[in-house]
C-alpha cells in the first residue's frame, strides 16, 4: 500500500514537492491544501485526480493521510508541523525547520515522542555533487579540512519573516554539517538591512571550530549576479563546488601544502605541492526525487533519514546564534549541542 500524502503550499518549491510525491511508487498524492485561489487552480489542472483544498485544518484531521509535506513560509511550520505529529503524521517540511530555537526543540520532541519521521528539507545533502564530496573526505583524499568558503548571492527575494542567514546560509551549514562530524563552538555574524522590516538582506557568518577548523558564509539577496560556490581547503586536496555549472559542478585541486618548522624558531617553512584538476562523475538524479525516497524508507523501514529532525535542529542552532551575534555586533557567540534525540 501506497503511503498517503497530502502537500500543504503550491508554490514554486511546492510544486516542485508535489511533482516528486506524485511520481514517486511509495506515495500517493491524495490532497493539496493552498489559501491562494490562483495555485488551488493550478494544483487542480497539474493533478485532476487530486483533492484540492484551501483549508489544511481538514486534511490534519483525515484518518486516511499518513504523511503531509509542509512547503509554507517559515513562521507557519510549527503550527502546522506540530499539528501534523500530533495527529500522528509523518512530517516533511522545508527548511529552515522553524525560525525559533525553542519551537525546533519542540517538533523534535513531538516527533520522538510519537516515533513519527521528522524530515528537513535540506535538499542539497542528497545532491549528487555533495554525495560526491563527502565520499572524498570519508575517503581521506582531502587530507585534514582547514577551511570552508561559501559564496550565495543573487538579486533574490526579499523575505518577510526571516533575514537572509535563515533563507541561504541555512543551505551552507547543513552541508557543513554533513560533510564533517565537528560541530563549531561559536559564531560570529554581521549584516544589514536596506528594507523597512530591519531584516538583514546582507550578511556574513564565521563559525569556529575547536579543532582550527574555520567555515565563512557571505549570502545577500541583493547581488547583481547569481553565485552558488563552496571552497572546501583540505591539506592534501581541495574542492570547488559550484553548483550552478551545469556539468562539472565539483572540482577536485590536487594542491597541498605542509608547514614545517625551521632552525629559526621565530620562522616556518611552508611546502607547496601542485597538481592536476579533475571532475569526478557525480549523480544527476534529482535531489529532491532521492529526498523523497529517504522520506518514504524512514517511514517504512524506520531508518534515520540523512536530513532529520535533530541535524535540522543543529542548523537552527547555529542560526540562532547568528542572530544574536548580529544584534550585538558581530561578537563571538557560544553554541551548545547537547540536547534532545530524534529520528
Amino acid at each position: 500500500m501506497k503511503i498517503k500524502t497530502a502537500i500543504f503550499g503550491f508554490g514554486y518549491w511546492g510544486k516542485n514537492i508535489a511533482r516528486n510525491f506524485f511520481q514517486s511508487p511509495v506515495f500517493e498524492l491524495v490532497a493539496i491544501a493552498d489559501p491562494d485561489p490562483g495555485r488551488q487552480n493550478e494544483a487542480r489542472l497539474a493533478y485532476p485526480t487530486v483533492h484540492v483544498s484551501g483549508d489544511p485544518e481538514s486534511l490534519l484531521n483525515s484518518g486516511e493521510i499518513q504523511a503531509v509535506g509542509i512547503i509554507t513560509p517559515v513562521d507557519t511550520h510549527f503550527e502546522l508541523a506540530q499539528k501534523a505529529l500530533q495527529c500522528g503524521k509523518h512530517v516533511l517540511v522545508e527548511k529552515p525547520m522553524t525560525g525559533n530555537l525553542q519551537q525546533a526543540i519542540s517538533l523534535l520532541k513531538t516527533a520522538d515522542e510519537n516515533n513519527l519521521t521528522l524530515l528537513v528539507d535540506h535538499t542539497f545533502l542528497y545532491s549528487g555533487a555533495v554525495q560526491k564530496i563527502r565520499e572524498l573526505i570519508e575517503r581521506g583524499e582531502t587530507g585534514k579540512i582547514d577551511y570552508f568558503d561559501s559564496t550565495r548571492i543573487n538579486l533574490g527575494i526579499f523575505q518577510s519573516d526571516i533575514n537572509v542567514l535563515w533563507d541561504l546560509a541555512a543551505h551552507d551549514i547543513s552541508i557543513i554539517n554533513y560533510l564533517i562530524d565537528e560541530r563549531p563552538v561559536s559564531v560570529q555574524a554581521i549584516g544589514k538591512s536596506h528594507t523597512i522590516n530591519s531584516l538583514a538582506n546582507i550578511a556574513y557568518l564565521t563559525m569556529h571550530y575547536e579543532s582550527g577548523l574555520i567555515a565563512h558564509c557571505n549570502c545577500s539577496w541583493s547581488s547583481p549576479v547569481k553565485i552558488r560556490q563552496m571552497l572546501i581547503g583540505g591539506r592534501n586536496k581541495m574542492v570547488l563546488y559550484n553548483d550552478i555549472e551545469p556539468t562539472d559542478k565539483v572540482k577536485v585541486y590536487d594542491l597541498g601544502y605542509e608547514i614545517r618548522t625551521s632552525e629559526d624558531k621565530n620562522r616556518f617553512l611552508v611546502d607547496y605541492r601542485m597538481g592536476d584538476i579533475f571532475a569526478p562523475k557525480v549523480s544527476i538524479r534529482e535531489a529532491l526525487q532521492v529526498l523523497v525516497e529517504d522520506f518514504g524508507s524512514s517511514i517504512t523501514g524506520m531508518l534515520k533519514p540523512v536530513s532529520d529532525g535533530r541535524s535540522a535542529l543543529e542548523v537552527v542552532k547555529i542560526l540562532t546564534a547568528a542572530d544574536e551575534s548580529m544584534r550585538s555586533g558581530g561578537t563571538a557567540v557560544t553554541v551548545e549541542f547537547s540536547g534532545v534525540s530524534g529520528r
